[in-house]
């Protein structure tokens, strides 16, 4: 493996697995300073899992295989995707701590949407936010760190589909049966072909709203379609760890899926065509111009790694 990957993987295993008891870990609220906003953090115990699918799911992908056992660290995740009302607090502040890590606009603080990415589907406080790359939703994690002192980041492939889960070895983590989805998740059939304020519908066993529908979800993994296939069993807090900027995996589905495209074990690779209408050049690292079904949800390791780990976690990511 090439030095730089290898210092990722390094990075990203050390801040996971560094764990407080598991039993010290506790659902809380975050509040986000200057504004009147809160989200709260659901605590994920460790475990093991099977992940990926069995060959016999219905709607099951060649790159979902083969099933490996996976131990995972606990964690906190959000209980929602990001609201609008949690970015904007980020994108209408005016003290954004100053960075050179995404070169291609050469400032830390988000280029100005030059179209309403929202696509009128509704910018309220309970709306997800959408449209946006790994590096702004990873440059969002970096302004949380700066306000909060806490450090949080997106969850690896592993994380997001153990908590997605919650314990069930079902497709859709409440059964195999796609016929109770529009009880947890807004796709195709029920969304209206716009994404859903969060927390509408029911939550998985976790507490956790949306996993499946509504947005796809960015996590740090760099796409492999045989990324289990080079997965040893019993490994813990596997990662594929970040090369080019294509493509990355995100998870769930969204409210233009299919049902089997909800299933907790799809895996999407993210393409270069989520931006293609980008009228800038060099085309935005911040917005994807079609990439309206993509957001984020947030993940805390137990243990807070060091200032240095931290740095260089974001150096790495947002280069």
């Amino acid at each position: 493996m090439h030095s730089y990957l290898k210092l990722v993987f390094f990075l990203i295993v050390s801040i996971s697995c560094v764990q407080l008891p598991a039993q010290n870990l506790k659902t809380y609220e975050q509040d986000l300073p200057g504004a009147a906003i809160k989200f709260k953090m659901v605590a994920i115990p460790a475990g093991t899992f099977t992940i990926g699918s069995p060959v016999s799911e219905a709607g099951r992908e060649e790159d979902e295989g083969p099933q490996k056992k996976v131990t995972v660290s606990s964690f906190w995740m959000s209980e929602h995707e990001v609201t609008f009302a949690e970015w904007d607090a980020f994108f209408k502040s005016m003290d954004v701590p100053q960075t050179k890590a995404i070169a291609v606009d050469a400032v830390s603080r988000p280029t100005a949407q030059y179209i309403d990415l929202t696509w009128g589907m509704g910018r309220d406080g309970k709306q997800p936010t959408n449209s946006m790359s790994q590096a702004a939703a990873i440059m969002y994690c970096k302004w949380l760190y700066a306000k909060t002192g806490i450090f949080y980041r997106l969850p690896t492939e592993a994380e997001w589909e153990y908590a997605c889960r919650a314990g069930s070895t079902k497709a859709f983590s409440f059964e195999d049966n796609p016929q109770r989805l529009k009880e947890y998740a807004f796709f195709k059939d029920n969304s209206n072909n716009k994404f859903q304020k969060v927390n509408q519908l029911k939550p998985n066993a976790w507490g956790l709203y949306d996993m499946l529908g509504n947005l796809s979800e960015w996590t740090l993994d760099q796409y492999d379609p045989q990324a289990y296939e080079k997965l040893s069993n019993n490994a813990k807090d596997p990662l594929v760890p970040a090369g080019s900027r294509y493509p990355r995996v995100v998870r769930g589905g969204s409210y233009l899926s299919d049902a089997k495209e909800c299933r907790c074990a799809n895996r999407i690779p993210s393409l270069t065509d989520w931006n293609k209408r980008d009228p800038q050049i060099p085309k935005s690292r911040w917005w994807l111009t079609d990439g309206m079904t993509v957001g984020f949800r947030l993940v805390r390791p137990a243990q807070q790694p060091s200032k240095e780990d931290i740095e260089k976690f974001f150096a790495l990511y947002l280069k």
